[in-house]
């Protein structure tokens, strides 16, 4: 008998399912981890997007908030300590004025929690407060929030005096502009210098001009039902006749505002003699710090020189018949708002000329108030003979040029009044306001709040 042959290898029962049975642990520990992946990479998608809408709720509170804080104008005379209360007053005014319920800014300056998106969860809420190292510094905090997740954003606004807008003009009349005949008005720098706006709410006529126009800036008419008449060539900006009107005479454009001067912020430099019906003007007089006595009604016969401050009392009707020569400010203290020509008044018969201070210590308490001439709200001014030169603002009720004028005006020439500017003759203003003072003596009134968006920072609190 053959004996059986035995096998080269000897058989392995089982091990292709050991092998399978290993395979399937792999891919089931590999399919787990791909799906504990995923949906940690969805966490942290979810949560990145919650990320973002805080920072976008936080920087929609910021767009909020700055618009309400552009609005705020604190007066001058708030005290640095009190700037805090004075701008949460203001904002709570404010809000309240315009039946804005849902942004509450609380006393100490908190904002409470202010809803952008329920669904999602996305809200704000802010803190306003003084920095302590910088007292004309406001700081902003605010917090925006998408469900758990929060970002905060911190910004600065810089409380600084307010420029107003009347200013970008070199001539701004409530009333009607006339001239009756060949007027030029041109720019020392650049043609902006010779803007005008005229307000003209009264009159149909915002700007008549009898004889040729020669201007070098654009003149805006508040009134849109107002409009403006030429009576020979016009020539503004460089362009002729109707494409002169055409390109650079606008109406119905927006008020830069007319505000009222401080008078009284210049009572405190009228330290010197008194004019009153005993003083002899029948001759040159200087009058140093000097106040005009109300009633006294004086006609100064002689030449004039103002040195520092004249202050004229209301009511007063002040002549001067000969050359006078201004080296401060002339203030008078009549009523803005009801304005009584026939009463108050100021006339330059004479030549009328404009200078710095004079050397002396006796003026140096006044050097720092710059950029204005005469503030007379409520007094009309008429200039009958040669008009030189204007160093500062000219701000009163009632304006009227019947002499030669032929003015290097540094500053803006401002009628409160509703009754016309009237310049007659073949006038000359040439506006040179390119460095003249932002904010003339007498017109510091308010603070404004000033985004400094380079103060823009994400804090952790």
């Amino acid at each position: 008998m053959t004996p059986a042959s035995k096998p080269l290898c000897p058989r392995r029962s089982g091990a292709a399912l050991i092998i399978s049975m290993i395979f399937v642990v792999l891919f089931s520990a590999l399919a787990v981890s791909m799906a504990t992946l995923s949906g940690t990479n969805v966490q942290i998608a979810d949560n990145q997007h919650k990320v973002n809408g805080a920072l976008t709720s936080a920087e929609s509170g910021l767009d909020v908030m700055r618009y309400w804080l552009s609005r705020v104008l604190i007066p001058s005379s708030t005290a640095s300590s009190d700037y805090l209360a004075a701008v949460v007053d203001i904002l709570q005014d404010d809000l309240a004025a315009n039946d804005i319920s849902n942004i509450t800014v609380n006393g100490h300056g908190s904002i409470s929690a202010v809803a952008l998106d329920s669904a999602t969860e996305r809200m704000f809420n802010g803190q306003i407060e003084i920095d302590p190292n910088t007292p004309t510094v406001l700081q902003v905090y605010i917090t925006g929030s998408c469900g758990q997740i929060t970002r905060t954003i911190r910004v600065h606004f810089n409380i600084q005096p307010y420029e107003h807008a009347i200013f970008n003009y070199g001539l701004a009349t409530k009333g009607p502009l006339n001239f009756p005949g060949n007027p030029t008005l041109t720019a020392v720098n650049s043609a902006w210098e010779a803007d005008m706006f005229v307000e003209s709410a009264g009159s149909t006529i915002g700007v008549s001009v009898g004889g040729n126009t020669n201007f070098d800036g654009d003149v805006n008419i508040g009134n849109p039902d107002a409009n403006a008449t030429f009576g020979g060539d016009v020539q503004i900006a460089g362009d002729y006749g109707q494409e002169a009107i055409d390109n650079h005479v606008f109406i119905g454009m927006d008020s830069p505002g007319f505000p009222e001067p401080d008078v009284d912020h210049f009572l405190p430099y009228a330290t010197g003699g008194i004019v009153d019906s005993s003083t002899d003007l029948s001759k040159g007089i200087t009058l140093t710090n000097a106040t005009i006595k109300a009633g006294t009604n004086p006609v100064f016969d002689g030449s004039v020189t103002v040195q520092g401050i004249l202050l004229i009392k209301s009511p007063n009707k002040v002549t001067f018949t000969r050359n006078v020569t201004l080296q401060g400010i002339i203030v008078a203290d009549g009523d803005i708002h009801n304005p009584e020509p026939g009463t108050n008044r100021i006339d330059f018969c004479g030549n009328f000329d404009t200078g710095p201070y004079p050397s002396g210590a006796e003026f140096d308490p006044i050097r720092s108030e710059i950029g204005s001439s005469i503030i007379g709200p409520g007094f009309a001014t008429t200039f009958g003979g040669n008009f030189s030169t204007l160093e500062g603002i000219m701000a009163v009720s009632g304006v009227h040029f019947y002499g030669n004028a032929s003015a290097l005006i540094k500053g803006t020439i401002i009628n409160y009044s509703d009754s016309a500017t009237v310049v007659e003759g073949n006038v000359t203003m040439n506006f040179d306001r390119a460095s003249s003072t932002k904010i003339p003596a007498g017109f510091d009134l308010y603070r404004e709040l000033d985004y400094n968006p380079s103060s823009y920072t994400e804090v952790i609190l």
